[in-house]
């Protein structure tokens, strides 16, 4: 063999002998979806990005942040008192800021003006799903941040609708956790999940599960009855009183999850058995000490801030090492979907984590 044949092979060897020894190097590969597959939604942990449309300098397009692996995908919504859309910004309360294309098909995913409304980020999430039908389920976090805005038009029966024409049949509903086996329903979301009946994971493969939680602004302006999660819980209730709960297709989330049942909040307490999602911080979420209930009710449980655990982490970049660790303690501890904003190598490595959850 020539040397330039021998300098050919052994740059084609690279790689793969890189990866061996990463293998080596590093702690035990995680166990990803295909290997979880017989496991419900509930019983996994898997891993996401925090404001996924804001990081334009990391992901020039939501395809680039959805090709990372990641299984928790956020968008900030706005009601536009002008447009009557939903805007999707991080601040900007009349104008969209953020990653998404007005896609079409695969092909436009990576190109094309960005600073889209709501419905185009949805637009590119179903694309990029019918495109990778093997990828695991993704969490969709739609986070309100106004709230809705029944005046305009902008309530939760016009969520569904925008959920629904945009996302269309990739969307793991209300409707599918309440229906047992035998085509029956149970009464409510918390008895479906108790029992936990959860479609699987393989069965999930290729689709999403949308969660709405208070947005930042609805919080310091509106009376905790009227925000998000208590509409959407009262929104769900009445559905299913007038037999039209397959119309729904978002999950209230409980925010600031922590020990003890955290919807004994809610005045209203026919709306608690609507609330079988929550949302906390992950500093919170260990040091409380009370997380296996969440786990032991087969209740989806999104942890943000992955790093602020003590002894905290960097908060952007990691060492993976320590960022498969923190997933991990995480994991052990009961989150269903650990939020991030580890979008930099080494620790974006853990975006496409998938582990046993408890």
């Amino acid at each position: 063999m020539s040397p330039s044949a021998k300098n050919r092979l052994l740059r084609a060897a690279l790689p793969a002998l890189s990866a061996l020894a990463l293998t080596f190097a590093l702690p035990a590969a995680p166990v990803h979806a295909d290997d979880l597959g017989a496991q419900t939604l509930a019983g996994a942990t898997a891993v996401g990005l925090h404001n996924t449309y804001d990081d334009k300098a990391q992901y020039t397009y939501l395809a680039n942040a959805l090709d990372s692996g990641a299984s928790l995908i956020e968008l900030d919504a706005w009601a536009n008192v002008f447009t009557h859309k939903w805007n999707v910004s991080h601040s900007n309360p009349l104008g969209s800021n953020n990653n998404c294309v007005q896609a079409a098909g695969p092909a436009d995913l990576y190109t094309g003006n960005r600073n889209q409304n709501l419905d185009s980020c949805l637009d590119d999430i179903r694309i990029w799903m019918r495109a990778h039908p093997t990828h695991g389920p993704i969490m969709v976090k739609l986070e309100m941040k106004n709230g809705f805005n029944s005046s305009i038009g902008l309530d939760a029966t016009e969520l569904d609708g925008y959920v629904k024409a945009h996302l269309g049949d990739l969307v793991y509903t209300p409707a599918d956790l309440l229906t047992k086996p035998d085509g029956s329903r149970y009464p409510d979301l918390d008895t479906a999940a108790r029992a936990n009946n959860w479609a699987t994971r393989s069965a999930l493969a290729g689709k999403v599960i949308v969660e709405a939680i208070p947005g930042t602004v609805e919080q310091a302006v509106s009376p905790a009855s009227g925000w998000t999660d208590a509409v959407e819980a009262a929104h769900l209730q009445s559905l299913a009183a007038d037999g039209n709960i397959a119309d729904a297709q978002i999950f209230p989330s409980v925010l600031n999850a922590q020990g003890g049942d955290p919807r004994s909040r809610y005045a209203d307490a026919s709306l608690r058995p609507w609330f079988v999602v929550f949302d906390g911080d992950a500093g919170t979420w260990v040091g409380d000490g009370n997380t296996e209930w969440y786990n032991a009710n087969h209740y989806l449980t999104v942890v943000t801030d992955a790093y602020d655990v003590a002894p905290a982490l960097s908060s952007t970049a990691p060492s993976l090492a320590d960022a498969q660790a923190r997933i991990a303690l995480l994991a052990a501890d009961g989150a269903s979907f650990v939020s991030t904003d580890w979008s930099t190598s080494p620790a974006d490595a853990v975006l496409g984590e998938v582990l046993e959850r408890g």
